[in-house]
C-alpha cells in the first residue's frame, strides 16, 4: 500500500500525518513552528517531523511516495514556492526544492485553506460531492473551491479567496486593506467586534457579564451563551451576523453553484442552531429562490489540512 505525508504549516504549529489513498489518517504529530528563527530552521524541523511520523507509524518507509504541504499565504504551486506568508514572515521560500532534497521525495504545495477544502472533499463532509466549497469562519474567512475533486487554483494560484469579495461597498475595513469584504462581517473576529459594539450601547447585556465585565474577553462562545440565557442583545447580534454569513454564501452559490458548501470554524460547533437560520436567509437571496446546494458542517476539524495536503501528492501520482 502506498502512503502519503500531509503537512499543515501553521503560524503556531507544524502538523503532519501519514495518509492513505482514501484519505484515512493513520498517524499524526506536531511541533512548534518558531518561524522567527527563519525558514531554514522551520523546514529542517518539518523534515525531522516527517521522518518521525514515518518511524512512529510503523509503516514501511519505502511505501511513502510523496509529501504535500499546505501553507498560509500565497503559494506558487507550479514551482513549489511560498511566495508570501505574512504570519510566518516567509517570502519566496523554495519549499519543494529544500524539503524534497532533504526527504528524497517529491513535494507538492498549496494554500492551507485549499488543502482543508480538499480534505473535506476527500474524506469529510463533502466526500460524496464532486464540487464543493469549504468556508472556515475563524480569525478571517478562509475558503477553498474543489471542482471534480481537484482544487480550483486559478491562472495564477490565488483563486478561492471568497472572504475578500466585497459584501458592502465602502464598508468596514478588512485586514487585506479593502473596505467591505465579506471577511470583515462574517469572520469570528467580526462577530466579536459586533458584540463589543452592542455592549457599548447595552452594558446591561449578559454578554458583558459572561465576559467578567471585560469587553476584551468577549468570544463567539460568550455571545452564544448569552443568547442561550435569553439575552435579547446577544440574540440580535447573532441574527445580524448570520445574515452577513448567509449573504456571502448566496453570492458563492450564485457564482459557483457547488453541490455542497462545508462550513467550518469554532462558531460552526453550534451546528443546526446556525445552519437553520442561515438556510432561511440564503433561500431569500439565492438566484431563483431555490436552494439546491447542501449546507453542511465540517467533520474533519484540524485534520482536514493534513489530509488535503497529502492528497496533493496523490493527485500528482495519478
Amino acid at each position: 500500500m502506498k502512503h502519503y505525508i500531509g503537512v499543515d504549516l501553521g503560524g503556531t504549529n507544524i502538523a503532519a500525518g501519514i495518509v492513505t489513498a482514501d484519505g484515512t489518517l493513520l498517524h499524526k504529530d506536531s511541533v512548534p513552528t518558531g518561524s522567527a528563527r527563519g525558514y531554514e530552521s522551520v523546514l529542517a524541523d518539518m523534515a525531522e517531523l516527517c521522518r518521525k511520523i514515518i518511524a512512529d507509524s510503523g509503516i514501511d518507509p519505502a511505501s511513502v511516495v510523496g509529501i504535500g504541504v499546505g501553507s498560509p499565504g500565497f503559494c506558487d504551486e507550479e514551482n513549489g514556492v511560498i511566495v508570501f506568508a505574512g504570519n510566518l514572515h516567509f517570502q519566496d521560500v523554495p519549499i519543494r526544492a529544500i524539503l524534497g532534497q532533504e526527504m528524497g521525495l517529491p513535494v507538492y504545495l498549496a494554500n492551507d485553506a485549499n488543502c482543508a477544502a480538499l480534505g473535506e472533499s476527500t474524506a469529510g463532509a463533502a466526500r460524496d460531492s464532486s464540487s464543493s466549497v469549504t468556508i472556515t469562519l475563524g480569525t478571517g474567512v478562509g475558503s477553498g473551491i474543489v471542482i471534480d475533486k481537484k482544487i480550483l487554483s486559478g491562472a495564477f494560484g490565488g483563486a478561492g479567496e471568497i472572504g475578500h469579495t466585497s459584501l458592502i461597498y465602502g464598508g468596514a475595513l478588512c485586514t487585506c486593506g479593502r473596505l467591505g469584504c465579506w471577511e470583515a462581517y462574517a469572520s469570528a473576529t467580526a462577530l466579536i467586534a459586533q458584540a463589543k459594539a452592542a455592549v457599548e450601547k447595552h452594558p446591561e447585556s449578559r454578554i458583558l457579564a459572561l465576559a467578567d465585565g471585560d469587553a476584551n474577553r468577549i468570544t463567539g462562545k460568550v455571545v452564544f451563551d448569552a443568547a442561550d440565557e435569553g439575552d435579547c442583545v446577544a440574540e440580535t447580534v447573532i441574527a445580524e451576523y448570520l445574515c452577513y454569513v448567509a449573504a456571502g454564501l448566496a453570492n458563492t452559490i450564485n457564482t459557483l453553484q457547488p453541490d455542497t458548501i462545508v462550513l467550518g470554524g469554532g462558531i460552526c460547533a453550534q451546528g443546526d442552531r446556525i445552519l437553520a437560520p442561515i438556510r432561511e436567509e440564503v433561500v431569500k437571496e439565492v438566484f431563483g429562490g431555490e436552494l439546491k446546494t447542501k449546507l453542511v458542517i465540517a467533520t474533519l476539524g484540524n485534520d482536514a489540512g493534513i489530509i488535503g495536503a497529502a492528497m496533493l501528492a496523490l493527485e500528482e501520482k495519478q
